[in-house]
């Protein structure tokens, strides 16, 4: 197939993967209020939580950090038959993501990209992903604020892209994933910023 044609048609793929919204989901699965309706509004894991079912805000993270996974994953495998597996791939990461955070199923109302991001890293290189995660869970147990250690991570994954995948697309990728991550947190920043994040445990 032709590049031209087939690699848009991967990164199309890739935002319909992302757009499978897993926090809602889970919910009807679970028999849960819609994560759209009550707490951030957010549908991500942390506001599943909320509802104190455990099993559904674990099933939620895991399913958006998988779909990330799969679809740069797949993306590499079927870029790789027609000798652009690098292009298809970096298309994929920044498509999947957007696809978590925009999602065209549900309004484009979407989540903050925490954990489909962490898949998307992993899914580019498994020691970048280590790298990064090691970096979330020290600026955790170091701040005991979980967004601010998710924005940390961020602002570092870039970086780190270039350290483990050199100056290739895959790495380039990263900035814009990290960017609209960083984004989707202001709201947190500026908790932050104003003393009034709630620290891990409280």
């Amino acid at each position: 197939m032709n590049p031209s044609l087939a690699t848009p048609i991967v990164v199309a793929g890739a935002y319909l993967i992302g757009s499978i919204s897993f926090a809602v989901v889970v919910s009807k699965l679970f028999g849960l209020p819609d994560p759209h309706s009550y707490g951030s509004g957010n549908p991500g894991a942390t506001n599943v939580l909320r509802t104190g079912n455990r099993a559904a805000a674990a099933l939620t993270l895991a399913g958006d950090g998988i779909k990330g996974f799969v679809a740069v994953w797949l993306a590499n495998r079927i870029g790789a038959w027609w000798g652009d597996a690098s292009l298809a791939t970096a298309g994929a990461a920044v498509a999947v993501f957007l696809g978590h955070v925009y999602p065209v199923f549900h309004r484009f109302a979407g989540g903050k990209g925490v954990a489909t991001a962490g898949g998307v890293i992993l899914a580019l290189s498994w020691q970048l992903g280590l790298a990064v995660f090691a970096l979330w869970i020290v600026a955790a147990l170091a701040f005991r604020i979980s967004s601010l250690a998710a924005l940390i991570a961020a602002a570092a994954a870039p970086v780190l892209g270039f350290y483990f995948l050199g100056n290739r697309p895959e790495a380039w990728a990263l900035f814009p994933i990290s960017a609209l991550l960083i984004w989707r947190h202001r709201v947190n920043i500026r908790k932050l910023l104003a003393g009034e994040e709630r620290k891990i445990g409280h």
